[in-house]
């Protein structure tokens, strides 16, 4: 399999609300994990971080301009990899000890990260067989029903439990955006990981349904309107009901 070179491993799109999202093309779209980074007007937000395979400060400028706060929507190697590069790291409590100390079954590295879930690699020294998250202990812990500002804009953070334990989506009421993480996004969601909870995730989807969401930026695949969030929830708590 080819190797990608670091300076093309990630790629940037901007979406609009001064909001920018950052992938990993090289990886297959399943298990792509979408980075958002949002500009404040004193700092800035980083939603999740990527696999870390590639330096995410040293090959993407704009994420280390300014004052920022790189938040974890849940420890998943995905969405983790890079947060040792970042001074201030935000997560929920339930999860704080994975992002201390990630393991490769912790994070679901294994049995997840195999050559196969890339369309080329990244570049060497990296093994799929060796691959590891560093470790990035939180400086902040947020519960549910904190703020994250920014000066200009506030985010909310809602506690999504279902998916993983400590799992939050950001809620921005001025704008109607919604980062979820992987609570919720458009396509096939993942509700069997060893921590996960289906009785959480049933409440968790409810609470969503009831925001009066515009857009949502997800965790995996392309985002999608509050009108389609509110279509994908109701189809899931059917196929619960039945």
């Amino acid at each position: 399999m080819n190797r990608i070179p670091a300076r093309d491993w990630y790629r940037l799109r901007r979406v609009g609300d001064d909001i920018t999202w950052i992938d990993e093309p090289h990886i297959h779209e399943f298990y792509r994990c979408n980075i958002w980074h949002v500009r404040g007007r004193d700092r800035d937000m980083l939603v999740d971080s990527g696999m870390g395979v590639v330096s995410l400060r040293e090959w993407v400028p704009l994420v280390s301009e300014r004052p920022l706060d790189a938040v974890a929507s849940h420890t998943h190697f995905d969405h983790i990899g890079c947060h040792h590069e970042f001074d201030c790291r935000l997560c929920h409590p339930a999860e704080a000890e994975i992002l201390a100390a990630p393991s490769r079954a912790s994070t679901l590295a294994d049995p997840y990260v195999t050559d196969e879930i890339f369309t080329a690699l990244p570049p060497q020294p990296y093994l799929s067989t060796t691959y590891a998250v560093r470790s990035a202990p939180a400086t902040r812990l947020i519960a549910d029903g904190e703020r994250i500002d920014l000066g200009d804009r506030s985010f909310e953070v809602i506690h999504t439990p279902g998916h993983s334990p400590g799992g939050i989506a950001l809620w921005e009421a001025s704008t109607g955006i919604l980062i979820s993480g992987d609570i919720v996004y458009d396509g096939p969601l993942i509700e069997d990981t060893y921590h996960s909870d289906p009785a959480d995730y049933i409440a968790s989807m409810r609470r969503l349904l009831e925001l009066p969401v515009r857009l949502v930026h997800g965790g995996h695949f392309p985002s999608f309107s509050g009108e389609r969030l509110r279509g994908i929830i109701r189809n899931w708590l059917a196929g619960k009901d039945a």
